[in-house]
């Protein structure tokens, strides 16, 4: 698939005096200027990122409301009940919240909603299981805040409800006991991308410092606390850089069980890196939501040894090989269906549905026809007497918006800007499939048609070094806003580059005299450019191959083209 190139913009004045102020190479410079560093001391917050740089949590409206009520109701010996969400960042959440309240009170017990039997969020289900086992305070995570009807039923049932979320508020606030939630209006917290598990960790910083607890208690939890940062695309800046990198080192060191159980499994390495919690510890996570029952994703997390916690993490990995197989097997029905109609080619939308598709994998499959056919996508299966899905965005696209303008075919829908899910009747497929395409075609561009390959900075092979490689490590934990680094380097010629497992390209180049060996997956339709005997440009990423005990840099490559001359 074609893309289009794009070089990030810097503001080149302020690359000199960084340059002046670090002595790194400018092109660093330009990386860390893209980052809104522009200062020495910026500068060393980001390379060396200090937990007493966190804020302070009483800085959070209705912090005291909660520390308040969480301690009168461990004074009264008060059932107290973790509520959250079946996806990691609530899972990991719930775990956090949970191990915590356990070392002050007994009367404890976690509840996660069933995905398919109860939906997103707070349930009723959920409430009247607090009602019947007699728990008179919920501490909600990673969801609540726009339970307004829910909380006001929990509040007719004499059940408190403290709810700790990072979703948009709406205009009417639920009548809870206290609602943390930085993005909340006249919430004063200074920074506002926190996950859930986030939300929730402060909370406990809150309660350590009340309780008179070591400053360090809550530091053991970190790790869960990054794994939720990494799987739930939150900003890789601020306070969750510094919990990022201090779980990462939690990670490594002293892991939580669950942590280490499901590393053992997945076969990643040590050290763990941010994409290790990113692309195997949050899919078999997720994939307990997702195909089963998320609860014994918590009991993993909340198991007391490694021996208990292998036990579940196997049954998350067995989940995850089910997940896997799934989706395989209905992406690959999916494109079978798109390339039967034919008539679909020119179309800006993608709308398929077959009764017989696994609801837990749709959203990652709209995912996957992106990739194929890089388009606003809806998956759609059937639910009981209904079809329902998910729908996944192009960057750019405000597909939220293209879903609302079908709302008369719809019986409900929820989303954002990049993600959607939807409900409606089996009877509408074809209507809505007809009125989606109608509104992408009229609102979407030509550009947002094409996949957009961000480009940080120009380099020569010859100013990649590994003193220049191991500073771009010490930007990491890459993520949203703090993406690993894309280089591009200009005229370079093949020095032997061939096709390895029939689509991927292993890349030897030069450029001036230097050369380097590179691997480009999914890059065998470019070896046309490669053998042309032209100079051709490459987008790529460095990265660190080991062979036999020997380390040398190696070039991830993104995509090549033909030389701009």
């Amino acid at each position: 698939m074609e893309k289009r190139w794009t070089l990030a913009p810097a503001d080149e004045t302020a690359v000199q005096p960084l340059r002046d102020a670090l002595k790194i190479h400018p092109v660093l410079c330009r990386l860390l200027v893209q980052r809104d560093i522009t200062t020495f001391s910026e500068a060393k917050s980001f390379f060396r990122p200090q937990l007493q740089d966190l804020h302070s949590p009483w800085l959070m409206k209705d912090m005291d409301k909660a520390v308040t009520r969480i301690v009168k109701a461990f004074d009264s010996h008060e059932k107290i009940l973790v509520f959250g969400d079946y996806d990691v960042d609530g899972t990991t959440a719930v775990s956090v919240m949970y191990r915590f309240l356990k070392t002050q009170t007994q009367q404890l017990d976690f509840y996660i909603p069933h995905r398919y039997k109860e939906g997103y969020g707070i349930s009723k289900a959920g409430i009247d299981f607090a009602k019947e086992n007699g728990f008179t305070l919920v501490v909600a995570l990673d969801c609540g805040i726009k339970s307004v009807d829910l909380i006001a039923y929990a509040n007719s049932l004499d059940i408190d409800f403290i709810i700790c979320d990072h979703h948009l508020p709406d205009e009417t606030i639920p009548d809870a006991v206290a609602v943390l939630n930085p993005k909340q209006k006249d919430c004063p917290y200074p920074y506002k991308e926190l996950c859930g598990c986030g939300v929730g960790f402060k909370l406990i910083t809150a309660l350590v410092e009340k309780l008179g607890l070591p400053q360090n208690f809550s530091h053991q939890y970190l790790d869960l606390v990054a794994t939720a940062i990494a799987a739930d695309i939150v900003p890789i800046t601020g306070e969750n850089r510094i919990l990022a990198f201090h779980g990462l080192e939690v990670a490594n060191k002293e892991p939580n069980p669950g942590i280490k159980a499901l590393a053992f499994l997945s076969g990643a390495k040590l050290p763990l890196h941010i994409h290790n919690l990113v692309f195997m510890i949050a899919p078999r996570v997720n994939a307990a939501g997702r195909m089963d029952d998320a609860r014994k994703a918590v009991q993993l997390f909340i198991a007391e040894t490694y021996e208990k916690a292998l036990t579940f993490a196997e049954l998350l990995h067995s989940d995850n090989s089910d997940r896997k197989e799934a989706d395989s097997s209905i992406t690959e029905e999916a494109l079978e269906i798109i390339a039967q109609n034919a008539s679909w080619a020119s179309r800006k939308s993608t709308v398929v549905y077959q009764p017989h598709w696994h609801k837990g994998v749709v959203g990652i499959v709209a995912s996957r026809l992106i990739e194929h056919h890089y388009r606003p996508t809806v998956v759609l299966t059937e639910s009981g007497t209904y079809a329902a899905g998910s729908a996944r965005s192009v960057t750019g696209f405000n597909l939220y918006e293209a879903i609302h303008a079908c709302r008369e075919y719809l019986i409900g829908y929820g989303g954002h800007f990049a993600a959607a899910g939807l409900t409606l009747s089996k009877d509408n497929i074809e209507a809505f499939r007809e009125k989606f395409e109608e509104v992408v075609s009229r609102s979407i561009s030509d550009q947002q048609l094409t996949p957009e390959l961000r480009i940080d900075a120009e380099i020569k092979f010859a100013d990649i070094s590994t003193a220049f490689y191991n500073i771009v490590k010490q930007m990491e934990p890459f993520g949203p806003e703090n993406m690993t680094p894309v280089f591009i380097a200009r005229s370079v010629k093949d020095a032997g580059s061939r096709v390895v497992k029939e689509k991927h390209l292993r890349f030897v180049v030069q450029q001036e005299g230097v050369s380097f060996t590179g691997i480009g997956f999914n890059l065998a339709d470019k070896l046309p450019i490669i053998e042309s005997g032209c100079p051709f440009d490459i987008a790529f990423k460095i990265d660190e191959n080991e062979w036999q005990g020997q380390k040398s840099l190696q070039l991830r490559v993104e995509d090549i083209r033909v030389a701009e001359i």
